[in-house]
């Protein structure tokens, strides 16, 4: 039998729809994503974590869940919101339907709503907290969401890291480079792309010092993406400004926040953020557009940079810093995804110019062992 269910938004507005998957209560600030496929990566992207997502995409579950796709160990969204589900996927790799992936990780979703009058709403007001429930009622739902933490209070980050460093690939595989990523919140392509060029990666809890990952004698560090607010993450913050100068280091998403905080810029909350596979950017180094996959709900206020620290990179829709460097130390950071996953792969250029930074920096060239074919950056691993 069918069972309904509804969506309660921040601002008293009500959504009603069919239940699928989980069928347990949830609540989070309720964000959306226009890709038009990848569903089974931002179900599992730690960037989500906290948040009740929407897709706009109007067929969802066609092809399946797999054991490739995912980009982390678990599903992140604590809800998920669609147009119509496809009870009945057809895909040579599918392993499961998607409703039965969401039902056993007791992830709660709901469909058979009008999702273009929600992202509507999203759009005109910003995003919301939300609950999202098969059990309350409207009125029980009205007056627990007065009592819920707003998204940006928590830090997420704490929720998503790894437990314990481990290394990503295969222990004797030549390598050329030494990487360390600091996880806030990591996406296994990002590693999965590394090892295909060649980098040996050690991927480390958020809370490591960096003391510790000094210890480690990296030829670089990565500070991942993650989920949440950059300006509660203080001690994280801390451990990037400790790094800067002494290591090449890159940020994606909130790596890239945290190092525009770390050398004293701001960051903002944007309306509605930018969560999607077609965002154009503009890289000011060599004047061409790119198409990017993004999924971040804060920017880096481009008015609040310190000397020294200049944008590279502009999203061509709205104007905000899309990449920052360095004229003195050997810093890039980007607010999107070179890693796509999912999205385009224009990007993947990225890390390699991370890679001439990390040569220049160590005054030497280790790029002879490298591969940067597609069937190596493409390689699906996990840890």
């Amino acid at each position: 039998m069918e069972k309904k269910t509804f969506l309660l938004l921040d601002d008293g507005s009500i959504y009603h729809g069919r239940s699928f998957g989980g069928t347990e209560t949830t609540y989070g600030e309720v964000v959306f994503n226009t890709s038009m496929y990848g569903y089974q990566e931002m179900l599992t992207d730690p960037s989500y974590a906290g948040q009740i997502l929407v897709l706009t995409y109007p067929l969802i579950g066609n092809y399946g869940i797999n054991k490739v796709d995912s980009e982390s160990k678990q599903i992140q969204v604590r809800g998920l919101i669609v147009r119509e589900h496809c009870a009945t996927p057809s895909h040579n790799l599918s392993d499961i339907c998607l409703e039965d992936y969401l039902k056993g990780n007791g992830i709660p979703a709901m469909s058979e709503i009008d999702t273009r009058s929600l992202v509507r709403r999203l759009r005109s007001k910003g995003v919301m907290m939300g609950i999202l429930s098969t059990e309350m009622s409207s009125d029980e739902a009205r007056d627990e969401i007065k009592r819920l933490p707003q998204f940006g209070a928590v830090n997420y980050v704490q929720h998503v890291t790894t437990d314990a460093a481990y290394e990503w690939g295969t222990p004797d595989s030549e390598y050329s480079y030494e990487i360390v990523l600091l996880d806030c919140g990591l996406k296994f392509n990002i590693p999965r792309i590394l090892t295909g060029m060649g980098c040996r990666c050690k991927i480390v809890p958020a809370s490591t010092s960096a003391e510790d990952i000094l210890a480690l004698n990296p030829d670089g560090v990565l500070i991942s993406p993650g989920p949440g607010d950059p300006a509660v993450l203080v001690s994280i913050e801390r451990t990037v400004k400790a790094l800067l100068g002494r290591k090449p280091v890159m940020g994606i998403c909130l790596g890239h926040q945290l190092i525009a905080r770390a050398l004293g810029a701001d960051t903002f909350k944007l309306k509605f953020g930018h969560r999607g596979g077609n965002h154009p950017v503009m890289d000011l180094q060599t004047k061409r557009i790119f198409i990017t996959a993004q999924n971040h709900g804060y920017a880096v206020d481009a008015g609040s940079l310190p000397a020294g620290l200049e944008v590279n990179h502009v999203n061509h829709h709205d104007g905000t810093v899309e990449g920052l460097t360095h004229k003195d130390m050997p810093v890039i950071s980007i607010q999107y995804h070179a890693e796509g996953s999912p999205g385009p792969e224009d990007n993947l250029y990225l890390f390699d110019r991370y890679l001439n930074m990390i040569d220049s920096f160590n005054g030497k060239q280790k790029r002879a062992k490298r591969s940067t074919s597609k069937t190596s950056v493409n390689t699906r691993t996990t840890p």
